[in-house]
């Protein structure tokens, strides 16, 4: 197995995920033994396995991650593939310059499984957690970053925070919560989940509270997407994913809130129909060409995968075939 960077020298508690969709993204993917495949968002390497597994001497698996303990505990679970397998400690929006720098023109499958994984969110050190009062606000997919959401949260002016809570976390009482993040950091730094939790709980009518589910959970949401740029880099570079697909290779994209959803549904179908010409033109003059076909029904799991696995609730599926045009 190849890593381009050096396996990190840290301590960690090991990463538990569960993969989301596994057997579903498997069957889309129809995976070919000699194929090329990426997966974008390695985690613990749940679907880069089953990948890997299905290959044979002659296929090949690029496994991409920001995030430094996914990158240790990947490789350490792919081990068993050798050469078969190269991780890449980078963020998917980098995965075109990646492959060519492996000397890979075009791959014939990609994943990506956006959501936060258990390891992140179980692991209070990492500040992706509402639920431990004491967890700093951090946030980080990437720890070589030095913005964190502490900066966010005591930096950020009242407008700016109203933005990001009503776009990311589309709270209704985004303005309210921004007000008040503000009020208590005018006495004293926000530096704790749990002191960021009480803004918000001052914001939030308590009737709303006792019955809409956890206060804090979309403002928490709000300032990981706005911190790790995630619906900017999806945007700007899915379609450049799409264009990386050998003639019948598949991208298969995981979600797990409206807000990705819309995005990838709406750049796959744009990608099937690119053509802007009026409707009643007789002939497209426009010159758009279709990059393939998008799955217009998103796969979703299945009651039994919801039972075992709560987290997998809001997830859905959506796949894109490329298809060369004659």
């Amino acid at each position: 197995m190849t890593l381009f960077e050096p396996k990190p020298e840290r301590i960690c508690m090991k990463f538990n995920h569960t993969s989301v969709l596994l057997s579903e993204t498997m069957e889309q993917l129809r995976i070919r033994p000699d194929g090329i495949y990426v997966d974008g968002t390695l985690g613990g390497g749940g679907h880069a396995y089953e990948i890997a597994r299905r290959l044979s001497g002659n296929g090949r698996l690029i496994g991409m991650d920001q995030d430094a303990d996914a990158i240790q505990a990947a490789g350490e679970r792919l081990s068993e593939f050798g050469s078969l397998v190269t991780i890449v400690r980078s963020n998917f929006a980098d995965m075109r310059e990646q492959l060519k720098r492996l000397g890979i023109a075009g791959v014939d499958g990609i994943v990506l499984d956006l959501g936060v994984s258990s390891f992140q969110l179980d692991t209070p050190t990492r500040g992706f957690t509402y639920r431990d009062e004491d967890a700093p606000l951090d946030m980080r997919m990437d720890d070589r970053q030095t913005v964190t959401a502490k900066d966010i949260v005591n930096k950020y002016s009242e407008k700016e925070l109203y933005r990001i809570i009503r776009d990311f976390g589309e709270d209704k009482f985004a303005k309210n919560i921004a007000k008040h993040i503000v009020s208590s950091r005018s006495k004293k730094e926000i530096a704790s989940a749990g002191e960021l939790c009480a803004a918000i709980r001052a914001a939030i009518p308590m009737k709303v509270q006792k019955s809409g589910g956890h206060p804090a959970k979309r403002t928490f949401q709000a300032i990981r997407i706005e911190l790790n740029r995630e619906l900017d880099v999806l945007q700007d570079h899915l379609d450049e994913m799409i264009g990386l697909l050998n003639d019948g290779g598949r991208i298969c994209v995981i979600t797990f809130h409206s807000l990705e959803d819309r995005i990838v549904k709406s750049i796959f179908n744009k990608n099937e129909h690119p053509c802007i010409c009026p409707p009643d033109f007789p002939v497209c003059v426009c010159g758009r060409v279709s990059m393939g076909k998008a799955f217009h029904k998103p796969v979703v799991p299945s009651a039994q995968e919801v039972e075992h696995n709560r987290r997998a609730k809001s997830a859905k599926l959506r796949v894109f075939e490329r298809r060369e045009q004659p």
